[in-house]
């Protein structure tokens, strides 16, 4: 399928295991699963409305190998909004997005505050005695690379369409938000984009 300018791309970016298909796919799909099938990189499209007209949300979930760099940068450069995904029960996986970071304002520029860029911890259902990371550490992370923050469980489905939602209000050249199932969301403001 070719590209369509319209297309609003979102990259999703984060070690092995942490959960980002899980997160997309119940997103896009609404289901879970519990087994892990490692990615090299798949595209999910989701039709949305976007300043009143028709266009695609395009969501690619990335290999979380450092295996194919090529790939990497070429996704930062062709997105338009990013995900940067670690599991909440493991410090490495929070550690191993630095080197992503580093990449993306490679690509993108020094300044990043008009990209819409969210850090999330996935996992957040975990027991206490398995949390590597703190909520307040995910916080400070956020602040420092001067992105957005929130916490996920791909599992219970806990803050993911919130995560959508929110991302795309972080967009500023585009009026962009969700709806789903044809119900607005409660934050949805006017011109933005609706998922249909």
């Amino acid at each position: 399928m070719p590209e369509q300018s319209n297309d609003y791309r979102v990259v999703v970016f984060g070690a092995g295991g942490v959960g980002k298909s899980s997160l997309v796919l119940r997103f896009v799909k609404g289901t879970f699963r519990e087994s892990y099938i490692p990615t090299i990189e798949d595209t999910y499209r989701q039709v949305i409305s976007c300043n009143k007209n028709i266009c695609t949300l395009q969501i690619t979930d990335t290999t979380g190998s450092h295996q194919f760099p090529a790939m990497q940068r070429l996704s930062i450069s062709k997105g338009h909004a990013f995900i940067l995904v670690y599991s909440v029960s493991s410090r490495q996986s929070l550690e191993e997005l630095r080197p992503i970071w580093e990449v993306i304002k490679e690509v993108k520029g020094p300044d990043l505050t008009p990209i819409p860029i969210m850090l999330v911890g996935n996992k957040c259902d975990e027991s206490a005695e398995l949390r590597e990371v703190s909520t307040s550490e995910g916080q400070s992370q956020a602040q420092n690379w001067g992105v957005s923050f929130m916490e996920t469980s791909a599992k219970t489905n806990h803050n993911v369409k919130l995560l959508f939602q929110e991302l795309l209000n972080l967009e500023k050249s585009r009026n962009v938000s969700l709806q789903v199932g044809g119900k607005a969301t409660s934050r949805v403001a006017k011109d933005k984009c609706d998922l249909m």
